[in-house]
C-alpha cells in the first residue's frame, strides 16, 4: 500500500478539502471531458448543471461548495487559485451567464441557478455526490459524470468508488521497499530493517521521486504550514458566513508574548491551531492535513516544536514523513471524511499523525509512536462533524486547537512508557470505522444534529 506524502498534504483554499477542493477538482475535471465531447460534436448549443448530493447539499452553502464548483467549470484547480484574490474572482464569474470551454466555445452557465443543492435524493455510494450534466440545445443531456469527494481533496468517480479502497490506484507492493497496509506490519518492518518510521516512508518515496525532489517539495509544504500559521496569528476581523465569528488567534498569540514567562504549551498551541483554522474558514490557503477541516492541527503542533524547541529542517521533514505514514495507514483503512465518520476521522486523524511524528522527532522508538497515533485517535473516537450553520468555525476552530493538545500530551506520554499497550492502532482505527458506519447522519457534516442545531435563531 502507497499513498504518498504530497497527496495527504496538499496546498489548496479552504474552507473544506471534501467540499470546497474535491468539488473544484471534479468540476474541472469534467469540463475537460466536456471539451473533448465538443470538439467532436460543435453544431449544438450547450448548458453546464451541477447537482450537489446529501452532505454536499446540506452543507455546501456554508463550505462554498457552489464557489468551488463554479471556480472549476472555469478551469481553477485548488493548486492554481491559492495567488488569486478569491472576492474579485468570484464576483467575475459569479455573475457570468456563461462559460469558455476549450479554445472558444461558449456554453451556458449560471452558477445561481445551474448549481442544485438536491437534499432529497441521495446516492448510495458516498455522501458527498455531485452529478455533472452537459445538455444540448434540446435540452437532452448528451454528457453526464458523477463524482464523489471522499476527504482530503481525493475524488472518486461512479465507475471507481465500488473497487475504491485507497484514495489512488494501489500500486504492487513489490515496487515498495515497505509496503505496509497496516500498523502492525509497519512495526514488524521497522524491527527486522532497524529503520524508523520516517526511514521506511522515506524509501517508499523515493521509488518515485530523487532524494532532493522529494526533500525540496517537503519543504515547500512545511513552508506553506508555517505561512498559514503566521498569516493567521497577523490578522483581526469577523470571519465571512454570517455567524459573525470573531478572529481570536492574533489577539491570543499578543497576550502570550506579552506574558511568556506564565504560558503553557497548550496555550501556544491552541493560538497556532486556531491561526491555521480562521485562515481555512475564511477561504484562504491551507494545507491538507489530512483535511481543511483539521489542517491546524499538524501544523500548530510543527511550528511550535519549530518555534519552541528550534527543529532542524532534518528533523521537519522526518516529522511530516512520519505523520504521512499513519495517515496513509488511516486513510487505507478507515476514512478522513467527515461526511462519512464524522470528525474523529479528521481531528481524531490529524491529532494521531500528528502525535506520532511528534513522539518520531522528540526521540520515540517505532513503538512508542505507534502508542502515541493509538493515544490520540482514541479519544477522538465517536466525534461528531456537526458545524453550526454548516460552516467551518464553531465548534472546527478551537476544536483543532484540542487536537493539537491531544498530541501533545499522548506524545508526552508515549515517551516516558515502554510502547506496549492493550489496544493496538489498528484496533483504533477499526472501531473508527465501524463506529462511524453507525453513526447518524445527522452526526456527519450534514449540520442536522448536534451543535448545529443547538444555535436559537431569534
Amino acid at each position: 500500500m502507497f499513498i504518498s506524502v504530497f497527496d495527504l498534504f496538499k496546498v489548496g483554499i479552504g474552507p473544506s478539502s471534501s467540499h470546497t477542493m474535491g468539488p473544484m477538482v471534479a468540476a474541472n475535471s469534467f469540463i475537460h471531458n466536456t471539451a473533448k465531447f465538443i470538439a467532436i460534436n460543435p453544431e449544438s448549443e450547450y448548458k453546464i448543471t451541477c447537482t450537489l448530493k446529501d452532505s454536499l447539499a446540506y452543507t455546501g452553502k456554508g463550505h462554498a461548495t457552489d464557489r468551488a464548483v463554479t471556480l472549476g467549470i472555469n478551469g481553477y484547480l485548488p493548486s492554481t487559485v491559492v495567488d488569486e484574490q478569491m472576492d474579485e474572482l468570484i464576483d467575475s464569474i459569479w455573475n457570468s451567464d456563461s462559460v469558455v470551454i476549450g479554445k472558444d466555445k461558449r456554453c451556458s452557465f449560471s452558477p445561481p441557478t445551474d448549481i442544485i443543492f438536491d437534499t432529497k435524493n441521495s446516492l448510495k455510494q458516498n455522501p458527498n455526490g455531485m452529478v455533472f450534466e452537459l445538455h444540448n440545445d434540446s435540452n437532452e443531456v448528451v454528457l453526464s459524470e458523477t463524482y464523489f469527494s471522499i476527504g482530503g481533496g481525493f475524488i472518486s468517480t461512479l465507475e471507481e468508488i465500488d473497487n475504491l479502497k485507497a484514495p489512488l490506484d494501489e500500486e504492487g507492493q513489490l515496487a515498495h521497499p515497505f509496503p505496509f497496509k497496516n500498523a502492525q506490519e509497519m512495526l514488524e518492518m521497522s524491527d527486522k530493517s532497524n529503520k524508523k518510521i520516517w526511514e521506511m516512508k522515506e524509501a517508499n518515496e523515493l521509488c518515485h521521486v530523487s532524494k532532493d525532489d522529494l526533500d525540496n517539495r517537503i519543504d515547500k509544504i512545511w513552508l506553506a504550514m508555517k505561512s498559514c500559521v503566521e498569516s493567521g496569528l497577523a490578522v483581526e476581523g469577523i470571519l465571512p458566513g454570517g455567524l459573525n465569528t470573531v478572529r481570536r488567534a492574533k489577539r491570543l498569540h499578543q497576550s502570550l508574548s506579552e506574558d511568556s514567562g506564565h504560558t503553557s504549551t497548550s496555550d501556544w498551541l491552541f493560538a497556532y491551531a486556531m491561526a491555521v483554522n480562521e485562515e481555512n474558514a475564511a477561504g484562504h490557503m491551507v494545507v491538507t492535513a489530512p483535511t481543511n477541516g483539521a489542517a491546524g492541527v499538524l501544523p500548530a503542533t510543527l511550528y511550535f516544536f519549530y518555534k519552541h524547541r528550534s527543529a532542524s529542517n532534518e528533523q521537519i521533514r522526518q516529522f511530516l514523513l512520519t505523520a504521512a505514514a499513519i495517515g496513509g495507514l488511516i486513510k487505507y483503512n478507515s476514512s478522513i471524511s467527515g461526511a462519512e465518520v464524522g470528525c474523529q476521522g479528521e481531528v481524531g486523524s490529524a491529532a494521531a499523525m500528528a502525535a506520532a511524528a511528534l513522539c518520531e522527532v522528540r526521540g520515540g522508538n517505532s513503538k512508542q509512536i505507534e502508542n502515541a497515533a493509538e493515544m490520540s485517535l482514541e479519544h477522538h473516537l465517536g466525534m461528531t462533524c456537526d458545524p453550526v450553520n454548516g460552516l467551518v468555525q464553531v465548534p472546527c476552530i478551537e476544536r483543532n486547537g484540542f487536537g493539537a493538545i491531544k498530541a501533545y500530551t499522548a506524545s508526552s506520554l508515549a515517551l516516558r512508557e515502554s510502547g506496549d499497550h492493550l489496544i493496538s492502532l489498528d484496533r483504533c482505527v477499526e472501531a473508527m470505522r465501524k463506529t462511524g458506519l453507525d453513526m447518524s447522519t445527522k452526526y456527519k457534516e450534514t449540520s442536522l444534529g448536534g451543535l448545529a442545531v443547538s444555535l436559537t435563531e431569534c
